[in-house]
């Protein structure tokens, strides 16, 4: 019988009739691999009933009853539970927890729990569980990549939850490629699909991703899936951030914040006490930004370091901010406020190793840059909250009264916001102080 090949992109998915050497998608070379794409007509393993149509008023529109997971950030993130059914992805850099967070999960619940490996040995997974320090006697372990074998294993066993790690080291009989390949994913993954939404069972799918973040295998995976969570953090930091890419059954706008430790990851229930430093002196170059991530505002603490440049050409250099931001700011401050910044070198850093992309703190990186370059400090019990324009401006933000609350329940003085947020000052703990153009910063660091 002869095969059928296709040509599949390894790194973005995309499928092709005949070789090429750059893909048209993500523009990357020698990424287009031949695939067999059936190597016999794939039988189902189950007999499924005949579906009859069924009139959109008979439908129920009740909530779905949701199962806790016993963590709060990840409920949280998830929209408050695990829908029976539903198939949950989670991707996220080698090393950033991923395998730690799902055993801890299984091994909270008090459900039957079938923990699928494809990677890791079973002394590994023992002595992770034992590092956790959680006893379950409702999970089970099963070693096993093939995809029928496991479909075999999921009818005798009858779990009520399923964690699978990972996706990419699994392999179906009725295709031919390796396990890895885009076409293996796409299949191993559907035949788990359709297994979960016809036994109700929720899973969830541990995928690796490539270079640019992206989860590796076909683009298709993320659209078959109801959610989709990415794993984000420094492994040099201890501060973990789960988001919701995608989520069929409730919001995306939601995060949760963990801490690595010894013992496994621990939920941090108020991060931004631990986000901002503590310091005995003032320090120049540091500024208070409250920003959102989600619907939940979190303190964090902008350094800044402004240096005469060494080299011909200064730098600009950031971590966990846009680093396009960070020019528009330093042109800004150079053309409205007369600050001859083209000459120096400049630093920026989010303290704790999470990323902000809230443009909510602006303001507090235009403080920082000038207290640096004035060597003046910003006093730390004062904070700012404000977006700035390319004419100067500061602009108002969403949500400030929740900002607004948040740093003054954690006892800060001042909070500096764009005198265009039409607020009460007398519903807050803090004096507010409202700034109307990034020159008026001046004064405060002079």
């Amino acid at each position: 019988m002869k095969l059928k090949t296709t040509y599949y992109c390894q790194n973005c998915g995309a499928q092709y009739s005949k070789w090429m050497g750059q893909c048209t998608a993500c523009k990357q070379w020698n990424t287009i691999v031949e695939e067999v794409v059936s190597k016999k007509e794939a039988k189902s393993n189950f007999k499924s009933g005949k579906n009859k149509p069924v009139k959109l008023s008979e439908i129920d529109t009740t909530a779905e009853n949701r199962i806790p997971t016993q963590n709060e950030e990840l409920d949280r993130v998830l929209g408050g539970g695990v829908v029976p059914g539903s198939i949950i992805l989670l991707g996220g850099d080698p090393g950033i927890g991923k395998s730690t967070l799902m055993l801890q999960i299984a091994l909270g619940l008090p459900l039957k729990t079938l923990y699928i490996s494809g990677e890791e040995s079973p002394k590994q997974i023992r002595m992770r569980a034992d590092r956790i320090g959680i006893d379950s006697g409702l999970m089970s372990l099963l070693f096993e990549t093939n995809v029928q074998k496991i479909l075999h294993t999921l009818y005798d066993e009858q779990p009520e939850i399923i964690i699978i790690d990972s996706i990419q080291t699994l392999h179906t009989d009725f295709i031919e490629s390796s396990a890895g390949s885009v076409s293996q994913i796409r299949e191993s993954a559907a035949e788990i699909i359709k297994y979960a939404k016809q036994t109700n069972t929720p899973v969830f799918i541990i995928g690796h991703i490539n270079k640019e973040g992206q989860i590796a295998g076909p683009k298709i995976l993320e659209h078959m899936v109801d959610t989709v969570l990415q794993f984000e953090g420094d492994r040099n930091h201890l501060f973990r951030i789960l988001r919701a890419q995608k989520n069929r059954f409730g919001a995306t706008h939601e995060i949760g914040i963990f801490e690595m430790f010894a013992k496994g990851l621990r939920e941090i229930k108020n991060p931004s006490k631990l986000l901002l430093s503590s310091h005995d002196t003032a320090l120049s170059g540091t500024a208070i930004a409250v920003a959102m991530e989600g619907i939940r505002p979190l303190l964090v603490e902008v350094q800044a370091l402004v240096s005469p440049a060494v080299y011909g050409t200064p730098q600009r250099t950031t971590t966990g901010y846009d680093i396009k931001r960070l020019h528009m700011i330093l042109a800004v401050l150079e053309k409205r406020m007369g600050i001859k910044l083209s000459g120096k070198d400049v630093f920026l850093n989010i303290t704790g190793g999470i990323r902000i992309d809230d443009p909510a703190i602006d303001l507090a990186v235009a403080a920082a840059i000038l207290s640096s370059n004035n060597d003046v400090a910003v006093s730390a019990q004062w904070a700012f909250i404000g977006e700035l324009g390319l004419t100067g401006e500061v602009r108002p933000v969403t949500r400030i009264e929740q900002r607004l609350s948040e740093a003054g329940k954690l006892g800060f003085e001042r909070v500096f916001i764009s005198k265009h947020n039409k607020i009460n000052p007398k519903n807050y703990k803090v004096e507010i102080n409202g700034i109307g153009e990034a020159k008026d910063l001046s004064y405060l660091v002079s």
